[in-house]
């Protein structure tokens, strides 16, 4: 009788231990938080305009006291999930000409993914710990000079500090006009899934990210 096979992970292989309560722990026992971006049209921008924005830009790095690391992404545009909204009111849509209209630009919209692909860029900007701690914060010196602390209360303390860095560099953008949101637990996680797999990430998605920790994580495919 043939044994069943064995089913082999690829997440020792990664970088990172775990992702928990929205911080990212690596292997090397180093932290991170991650801040969503969003982006400014600068060509739109008037030469004033333009200026002012590359007078606060400089501003921000000039009054960072710890390095961070600023991340582009660049995905093609999944519409799946909009093209199904669309169907749906075009379903539920009374008026017969706007029915139609709607199906014609659901059409549209797909011939025009099917001729190229639709990119959007995403900007992350990654906190970590041990970049605060080579800038003078000196974190984990402190925890490690007490008499007593737990892994717990460590990591919650590491945490708050990530969490103050990320407020304050929030800020800072925010004064240019550029809001952002730190990525909680599930979108970190999905945040990883689509940057290791971002083919597969397309037609599957993570069955669960509670599970994370298991041993096999595993996927599920989109139902048309």
């Amino acid at each position: 009788m043939a044994r069943p096979s064995k089913k082999i992970s690829t997440q020792k292989y990664l970088p990172f231990k775990e992702v928990r309560e929205g911080v990212i722990t690596m292997k090397d026992g180093s932290r991170r938080v991650v801040l969503m971006v969003d982006s400014i049209n600068f060509n739109l921008k008037s030469a004033d305009e333009q200026t002012a924005l590359l007078d606060s830009f400089k501003n921000f790095l000039n009054s960072l006291e710890f390095p961070l690391q600023i991340v582009v992404q660049s995905r093609i545009l999944d519409l799946d999930g909009y093209l199904k909204n669309l169907e749906t009111m075009a379903k539920k849509q009374s008026n017969e000409l706007l029915q139609s209209h709607t199906r014609e630009y659901i059409e549209f919209i797909r011939e025009l993914i099917g001729i190229s692909n639709i990119m959007s860029k995403t900007f992350y900007v990654v906190i970590s710990d041990h970049a605060i701690q080579e800038a003078g914060g000196s974190i984990l010196s402190r925890l490690f000079s007490r008499k007593a602390i737990t892994p717990a209360g460590q990591f919650q303390e590491v945490r708050g500090q990530l969490i103050s860095a990320a407020n304050l560099v929030a800020g800072s953008l925010g004064s240019m006009g550029l809001s952002s949101v730190l990525l909680n637990t599930k979108e970190l996680i999905d945040l990883l899934y689509s940057t290791y797999n971002p083919d597969i990430a397309r037609r599957q998605k993570l069955f669960n990210a509670s599970y994370v920790d298991a041993k096999i994580i595993t996927t599920q495919t989109n139902q048309p």
